[in-house]
């Protein structure tokens, strides 16, 4: 079955730095957008980033452009998420996932595979 497996959250100061990955298996990797999402704790999961199956294109949420980037490997089946310069309020569960329908990149529903998430958690 399809798994997207993150990691590489973690507690970090604020201004610090934090690397997620997100290891996919039982899908063709290279064959998906994959998409960063946060969820707050009483908010709604929202949009970080997203890239294109050839890492041709990516979006950004206009709170995260200039400090976070989105990359991915596809001969690893990886997805990354290079998070610099946190805030306290980016402290929440990251989700990363996968679909095929690129006008819907920014939003829940364009995609159909989702991790279990990991937390990070910054404090200032």
């Amino acid at each position: 079955q399809v798994q997207l497996v993150e990691s590489g959250g973690g507690s970090v100061q604020a201004g610090n730095s934090l690397r997620l990955s997100c290891a996919a298996s039982g899908l063709t990797f290279s064959a998906y957008n994959t998409g960063w999402f946060r969820q707050a704790p009483g908010k709604e999961r929202e949009f970080v980033a997203s890239i294109w199956w050839s890492s041709s294109t990516t979006y950004y949420a206009d709170s995260v452009k200039g400090r976070f980037t989105i990359s991915r490997d596809n001969a690893k089946n990886t997805v990354y998420l290079q998070m610099n310069s946190l805030k306290p309020e980016e402290t929440a569960v990251y989700y990363c996932a996968a679909g095929s329908n690129w006008n819907l990149a920014r939003e829940n529903r364009g995609y159909t595979y989702w991790g279990q998430g990991t937390q990070v958690t910054v404090s200032s």
